[in-house]
This record gives C-alpha cells, structure tokens and sequence, in this order.
C-alpha cells in the first residue's frame, strides 16, 4: 500500500541528516532486546524512522528505559521511539473511522488526551483534526496526567495511530530529565 507505511509498528525520530547513524543505532539496540533483522526505513519526513519489529512495541519501549538507564549512551542518534498500532490514509474520514476503531481502549472513567504530529502534510489544520477526533470520545480530558494518549502521527498521506499509555513512548531527553530532577 504504497510508501511501506503499513509496516511500520515504531516511530523513531532523530537529528535531521543522522539517518545513517540512527538506523545502526536502532538495529544494534533491537538486535540486544532479541530481534535480529528489524525493518528500519527513511520515512518522508526528515528525522522520523519507521521500523517494523517481530517485537511488541510497547515491550520495546519499557526495555529501553532499563537500557537507558544502565548505559546512556547507548543512545546518541535516536531521540524518540513511539510505538504505532494502525496504519491509515491521512484523509479526516480515514483517521476518524480508525480512532473508532480504538476508541474502545480508552475505557469508561480513564482520562484521556490526544497529541497529533503532523509532518509533510498542510491539508487540515492540527486544530481541526483535534476537534474532528477528539469528538468521536466521551471520557473527560486530562493533558497533564492522562491515563491514556490518543496519538495521531501524520506523515505524508498516511497516518499513524495509536492508544498509549503515558510509559509506553519512551523519550531519551524526558528520561535524562526525569533522572535529573530525581536525585
């Protein structure tokens, strides 16, 4: 379904122009956490990675806060892994019909936030896309602690989205921060 989108179960962004280095850094780490032939593609966007693991990707995500935590620097080139659940074309009535679809995650009482990433893509505004999906969910919204993150990441025509828990995107300058700020 053109472009390979579909494949991709993690979202990896790095500096722009560290493709390379990430791509080696993203395989070396998934080859320790078991996956010996990881899929790792450029995406049209500049600095974001897409990577199709036979992991879990929300498996992934909590082995790198351990990884992180007994060798930082196994992280120089990669800054963010945000694993995706489902594919989609970036049309409002595609990326509606698939929040639908996982809207179910986010079960009664739970609060709730969504995050959109739009990259190579002007056709709506992030705005509308948050007040077109965001109005397909009845649970209360909380953006500074929420139980679970609606998150739409557009690249191109193709969007991905997932449900997540707060722990499951794992951020190498949130962490640093989160050890900092703790000692």
């Amino acid at each position: 379904m053109g472009e390979g989108m579909y494949d991709f179960n993690l979202l990896v962004s790095c500096s722009w122009g560290a493709y390379g280095k990430a791509k080696k850094e993203i395989v070396h780490i998934l080859g320790t956490l078991g996956d010996e032939n990881p899929l790792v593609k450029r995406t049209v966007a500049k600095g974001i990675v897409g990577v199709r693991t036979c992991l879990d990707s929300r498996e992934v995500t909590c082995r790198l806060r351990a990884l992180f935590n007994e060798d930082p620097l196994t992280f120089q080139h990669t800054l963010k892994w945000v694993p995706v659940d489902l594919w989609t074309r970036s049309d409002m009535d595609s990326m509606k019909r698939a929040v639908a679809e996982f809207r179910s995650q986010i079960h009664a009482g739970e609060r709730w936030r969504m995050t959109v990433e739009k990259r190579r893509y002007t056709r709506y505004h992030k705005v509308e896309i948050i007040r077109e999906l965001a109005g397909l969910i009845d649970e209360k919204v909380d953006l500074t602690s929420p139980d679970k993150i609606l998150r739409v990441d557009i690249i191109g025509r193709y969007a991905g989205v997932s449900i997540l828990a707060p722990r499951d995107v794992f951020s190498v300058t949130k962490t640093l921060f989160r050890e900092r700020t703790s000692i």
